[in-house]
């Protein structure tokens, strides 16, 4: 094995952590669909498709490794919310809660001296820090706007994906 049964065992718990933050993106993203908020929808499909990529890559790093895969139990998302706002709170929190636990990884990589492992996280840690300025952006943009202006929210998101004021289409959805 290239890496220590340690850091295995932490990427292990890691890949529980991405897919639970893929369904909680994913029961965000049915929140807003039921609030027919399109665009709202698609970004946290989006997300929900990139945290499925990112347990990805640390199934395929484990495998690599000559580790053996473990994927843990993960609890259910929460599926309702009071606003708009509480929701995109919740993907903030769980942003920041995610880059803590890749400085964790990180933290024992650097440890046990597995400056491979630590390479691999890198990526993560860059990142995360795309992922929480985001979330934030996008969280003070829902705060302006208000409940009642939730459409500026859904003009904002379809400027910033180049898909103008109109809403996705089945293809883009």
């Amino acid at each position: 094995m290239l890496t220590s049964q340690k850091i295995v065992d932490a990427m292990n718990e890691q890949i529980g952590n991405e897919f639970s933050a893929m369904l909680q993106y994913i029961a965000i993203a049915a929140y807003f669909d039921a609030v027919t908020l399109p665009q709202l929808c698609t970004h946290f499909y989006g997300q929900a498709e990139e945290e499925k990529n990112h347990a990805h890559r640390f199934v395929k790093y484990v495998v690599d490794t000559g580790g053996k895969l473990e994927i843990p139990a993960i609890p259910a998302p929460k599926v309702q919310f009071a606003a708009a706002e509480e929701a995109v709170k919740l993907s903030l929190d769980q942003e920041k809660k995610v880059t803590s636990q890749i400085n964790a990884l990180v933290d024992i990589a650097k440890t046990e001296r597995d400056y491979t492992s630590d390479n691999f996280l890198q990526w993560f840690v860059r990142e995360q820090l795309e992922e929480v300025t985001s979330m934030e952006d996008l969280l003070h943009i829902v705060r302006r706007a208000g409940e009642d202006n939730l459409l500026r929210v859904e003009e904002y998101l379809a400027r910033k994906n180049g898909r103008g004021a109109g809403f996705p289409t089945e293809e883009g959805a």
